[in-house]
């Protein structure tokens, strides 16, 4: 097979007359890459199963916008019935040690299980860093049961035992159900592709979107959301962007970004310093909303 690699128990197998692939269920191992499968241009949208963790196997599949979001989603067994979505971008970078504990007591207190309680699907950006590692975290500490779904560029998303394609690559974090590779090269590629997941996730049930900390990149994941008509909490005091919009709400001049941010109603602002309970609440308030 040359490129295509081996394996230990038969996953796919590859028709040259067809030129088509069909999976037998099996596990992603290291000696499978994954990504030159996933770029061919011969290859339909099936998913594949990756350990990531001591944990049950992921489901990932590259996303072919030919295609469609929801046969991917089918794919890796995500229903198109109606579910509340959770959608979690920012990160955690610069924070001081005591901003990062209470940045992990929100994820810990309020994020995981209010997804527990609702069974949400929550999205986010799928790698080991930042915010998505600590909702995975926070899921695998609750023995949490909510779909966990992780969005990320197909040439930047590293699986195990495969070697990085750039600087920029991140591997993917342990503790998601779901993964969809999506085309592209660059980190903010994702942005409109994690609104959208959250979207047709959601199927006309209440969603909302939680911005924490977070860079340039974050501005278009708050925007790619309002687009959506999606709600976007902003949890201020975490820093950086959170912190620039949450100043942008009261009326500061800060970065020209918020405008269209503020001008759609859809922004709101909760402090890091209310604790958990006012974040807790404004999400079970949208929750809250029947199912269309």
């Amino acid at each position: 097979m040359g490129g295509w690699g081996s394996f230990s128990s038969l996953e796919f197998t590859l028709n040259l007359k067809s030129r088509s692939i069909t999976k037998f269920g099996a596990f992603y191992n290291q000696n499978f890459y994954p990504r030159q499968l996933l770029a061919s241009r011969y290859s339909p949208m099936k998913s594949f199963k990756v350990n990531l963790s001591d944990r049950p196997a992921a489901s990932v599949v590259r996303v072919d916008p030919a295609v469609g979001l929801a046969i991917a989603l089918r794919e890796v067994g995500l229903s198109a019935q109606p579910r509340r979505v959770l959608v979690v971008v920012g990160g955690a970078s610069k924070l001081t040690k005591a901003g990062h504990q209470g940045v992990r007591q929100l994820f810990l207190e309020v994020l995981a299980p209010l997804a527990q309680k609702w069974q949400a699907c929550v999205v986010d950006g799928g790698t080991d860093t930042g915010v998505m590692q600590l909702m995975g975290q926070a899921r695998t500490a609750i023995n949490g049961t909510f779909p966990l779904v992780g969005v990320a560029p197909i040439d930047l998303a590293t699986l195990p035992n495969q070697t990085p394609a750039s600087e920029d690559s991140a591997p993917l974090e342990p503790n998601h159900t779901h993964f969809l590779l999506i085309p592209g090269s660059q980190w903010g590629d994702d942005s409109p592709w994690i609104a959208q997941v959250a979207t047709e996730l959601a199927n006309n049930a209440a969603s909302v979107t939680v911005l924490i900390n977070g860079g340039e990149i974050t501005w278009q994941d708050a925007l790619q959301n309002v687009q959506q008509g999606r709600s976007v909490i902003v949890v201020s005091g975490t820093g950086r962007t959170a912190d620039l919009m949450a100043a942008a709400l009261r009326g500061e001049a800060t970065d020209h970004r918020a405008d269209p941010l503020i001008a759609s109603g859809l922004l709101k602002s909760v402090a890091l310093s209310e604790g958990c309970e006012k974040l807790a609440s404004m999400i079970n308030t949208i929750f809250l909303k029947k199912l269309m």
